[in-house]
């Protein structure tokens, strides 16, 4: 249940996020919005946690903040401004094929044939839904390509680094460290706010709670309890429903094709949701192995020398 909760928040609030940013776009420059965005919503978690990270934890959010948030999502800003948001979203879905090949490289992981299919199946249903938009900026495609690829090293790098156990903790820190990096490059690029409009501080608003408070805390779970071909599927539903919330609130067209494009996209969701749970299904629990635990400690008691099972809950966890 948690799993699916935290999958339906990146799914939705990520995908309003690109008509969230485009409001907020009108009259606030791209990367002080997003410093002000992250620095704001880190300092809220931040002192909601009240804990003293550890240098070493810093600097492993540093790295996975300037990853995800300063070269993805400043770079996604950053291309917009060249691209249509159709190309950025086609582009940026690419995403789940530089995890797929990181897993392999860095971890060893196969990928298995259902996920394969499942991420065909996904980039065909982005084609569907996007196709052609005339020429393409070739300065904003690579802007694009390099951000989706940053993406995927840090959601890799941040399975393994020395992160805080608590996500939200972790999630402060990333968004901190990333929001003063914006900070430096928005003024070094000669960005100024003069007069930001109405809707662009409601868009600001809505990013700092649901982008970033409540989507990226759950991104940050999502890295730590679920398999990466199952957490990038966020890159096939996103754009489905940044279509579906265009055409909600202004009207944007959406014919047969964007309705069997969004067809095909949730059918890979499927497809790869039930390849985690065939998988993840054999696997044990610690609930269920505390009853053998309290029989294993029982038989063993007499034996002093013998290892501490009451650890296993712990290490199963």
């Amino acid at each position: 249940m948690k799993l699916s909760l935290n999958l339906l928040v990146v799914y939705v609030v990520w995908g309003s996020t690109y008509l969230a940013i485009a409001v907020a776009d009108r009259s606030l420059p791209p990367l002080l919005m997003l410093s002000a965005r992250f620095l704001l919503a880190g300092a809220v978690l931040f002192a909601w946690k009240r804990r003293r990270p550890t240098l070493r934890q810093w600097g492993a959010a540093a790295i996975v903040g300037s990853a995800l948030l300063v070269i993805d999502t400043g770079g996604v800003a950053l291309a917009e401004q060249r691209v249509d948001s159709g190309v950025a979203a086609l582009l940026i879905a690419s995403v789940p094929l530089f995890v797929a090949v990181l897993d392999r490289v860095c971890f060893g992981i196969r990928i298995p044939v259902g996920a394969a299919a499942g991420i065909g199946v996904g980039l065909l249903g982005v084609g569907l839904l996007v196709g052609p938009s005339g020429r393409i900026d070739a300065y904003g495609a690579l802007i694009l390509l390099i951000a989706s690829f940053a993406w995927a090293a840090g959601s890799t790098y941040a399975r393994v680094a020395p992160l805080p156990e608590d996500t939200i903790v972790s999630a402060a820190l990333q968004m901190l460290t990333a929001g003063a990096i914006l900070g430096v490059l928005g003024l070094g690029a000669g960005e100024r706010i003069t007069h930001v409009s109405g809707a662009s501080l409601g868009a600001f608003a809505f990013l700092v709670v649901f982008g970033s408070l409540l989507a990226f805390t759950a991104y940050g779970w999502l890295l730590r309890n679920a398999p990466s071909s199952l957490v990038s599927t966020y890159a096939y539903v996103n754009p489905a429903v940044a279509v579906f919330l265009g055409w909600l609130f202004v009207g944007e067209h959406v014919g047969p094709r964007e309705v069997v494009a969004g067809l095909v996209i949730l059918s890979s969701v499927a497809l790869l949701a039930v390849r985690h749970e065939r998988r993840a299904a054999p696997e044990p629990v610690g609930e269920a192995l505390r009853p053998y635990i309290r029989r294993q400690e029982a038989r063993r008691s007499e034996f002093r020398s013998a290892p501490k099972l009451h650890e296993l809950p712990r290490l199963a966890a």
